[in-house]
């Protein structure tokens, strides 16, 4: 990613990147369920039970929680990197950070462009648990979803190859709106947003 493109990314308003960001998981979500999900034999057959309602529900409150979840998201990664920015002696707005986590979850629509694809032209009739265990170059791609705990499957799939592409964007903001090395913003991205996210990995597994 050039200076330029960094640039160009930056210039937009949150309001833009949020909806737009909105929108698209908003369309990835609704091909996924549309094409792929509902189109497995469990889903048919739970559809046409007293619980298929229910299932519908489940759907349409997924797509409704899709803003809600990501602004609760933003604004808690938001605060974790404006207070590494804070204690290194940054000038950085809580706005701004806010725009660094909002911009770094881009990174996180390919693995569902992705998983579509799989299902879509590699893996043509998959049942119902193999498009909820799967997730693109994760760790639960190197285990059994049939015998791994319920508690563990979550974790596993957020442990994947794109989380480091998440810290590597991370940096690049931090570094955009600081204009400092990329070395400090890996320590803040490493010390301060890296334990929140393990911390919260291995609370999920608890609570699970």
């Amino acid at each position: 990613m050039s200076p330029e493109d960094d640039a160009s990314i930056y210039s937009h308003s949150k309001r833009q990147l949020f909806l737009l960001i909105c929108l698209s998981t908003l369309v990835l979500l609704f091909v996924k369920k549309s094409m792929i999900e509902n189109e497995t034999a469990a889903f048919e057959f739970l559809a046409d039970q007293p619980a298929g309602s229910v299932l519908h529900l489940r759907s349409a409150l997924q797509y409704i929680s899709i803003p809600l979840i990501y602004a609760w998201k933003f604004t808690a990664l938001g605060f974790v990197i404006w207070v590494g920015c804070f204690l290194f002696g940054y000038r950085v707005t809580y706005s701004q950070c806010w725009k660094i986590v909002l911009v770094a979850e881009f990174v996180f629509l390919v693995p569902e462009l992705i998983k579509i694809a799989w299902f879509f032209f590699v893996v043509r009739d998959p049942n119902f648990y193999e498009i909820g265990a799967f997730y693109p170059l994760s760790v639960m791609n190197l285990l059994d979803y049939q015998t791994l705990d319920a508690a563990y499957s979550y974790p596993s799939k957020a442990l994947n190859l794109f989380e480091p592409m998440y810290w590597y964007l991370l940096v690049l903001g931090i570094t955009h709106f600081t204009r400092r090395e990329k070395r400090a913003a890996w320590i803040i991205v490493l010390g301060f947003y890296l334990p929140v996210f393990l911390l919260w990995l291995l609370f999920y597994s608890i609570v699970y």
